[in-house]
């Protein structure tokens, strides 16, 4: 595994920004010359790339130094890319930085200029956690024919009533507004992966989502796990659990035995709280 700490000026936002860069590398054995074929750099086919976005109040380095994902991208042999985006939210504020542009445009064209990187739709996922899950989703709906799945962790999406309130409904960054976009154009939607822990401050706001998505048919996989509140611990078993498989593309999540227990932890989840609040819709 090769990291590199990066800086480049972007022309979308007029200053230097910072990003960390994941790319495969030979295992340490072979770097020492006792596996059974020797250490070779050369790169016969682009690297499957996974943009990784950060949460509020975190920068690119974060995901390095709370999670194992350098040993998952070495493991699944996948670029990851990590970016600085502050507290944007990955979307064009009101000051005028554009980080949707950024994301969208500029770092994809910069990663596949300087790294051996594949520019493919079945190569390239986007995921993130809390704001970055948002982002994510925004920057998955919004592009869908760009990438071959979206995971999103804890993801800060408020319902729709807090969309329209922020003056976002049905805009390029409202993740309701481009679900009913997509379908009522007809747009095939990438998987989702949607994971947060029962006792996260957002697990509310997460099963609402999850329910828009079911009932306007997003391939949506749900993970919800009990013990878990918003943090790193959690993130970290989700990132290595978002694994993928190039050659089709889909979201590997385990056995069918631990898809079972998933499933049964999100009706007992739902099921007490209808009990504790007494109420027969939980939604």
């Amino acid at each position: 595994m090769a990291r590199f700490e990066t800086k480049f000026i972007s022309q979308t936002l007029l200053r230097s920004v910072e990003m960390t860069v994941i790319i495969p590398s030979p295992t340490i054995p072979e770097s020492l010359g006792v596996a059974d074929r020797p250490a070779s750099y050369e790169v016969k086919d682009p690297y499957p790339v996974l943009y990784l976005l950060h949460g509020l109040g975190n920068d690119h380095s974060d995901w390095t130094s709370y999670t194992n994902v350098e040993l998952f991208a070495e493991e699944q042999s996948m670029a990851v890319v990590m970016i600085s985006a502050e507290n944007k939210f990955y979307r064009k504020n009101a000051d005028g930085d554009d980080f949707f542009h950024f994301l969208s445009e500029e770092v994809p064209a910069f990663i596949t200029g300087m790294f051996p990187v594949s520019n493919r739709s079945e190569d390239t996922y986007i995921a993130g956690l809390s704001m970055g899950g948002y982002g994510a989703m925004i920057h998955g709906l919004n592009h869908p024919e760009r990438f071959a799945a979206i995971g999103a962790f804890s993801a800060a999406i408020g319902t729709e009533d807090e969309q329209e309130k922020n003056k976002l409904q049905d805009g390029p960054f409202d993740p309701y507004g481009l679900i009913r976009k997509n379908v009522a154009e007809g747009k095939k939607m990438p998987p989702v992966y949607f994971a947060c822990g029962m006792q996260d401050m957002l697990w509310e706001k997460v099963c609402h989502y999850e329910k828009f998505m079911e009932e306007n048919g997003v391939d949506v996989t749900w993970v919800h796990v009990d013990g878990f509140r918003h943090e790193w611990r959690f993130w970290n078993i989700q990132i290595e659990k978002f694994r993928v498989d190039p050659p089709d593309g889909r979201i590997c999540c385990g056995p069918e035995e631990a898809q079972k227990r998933v499933r049964n932890t999100k009706i007992w989840a739902i099921w007490e709280r209808k009990r504790q609040r007494g109420k027969d819709d939980y939604f």
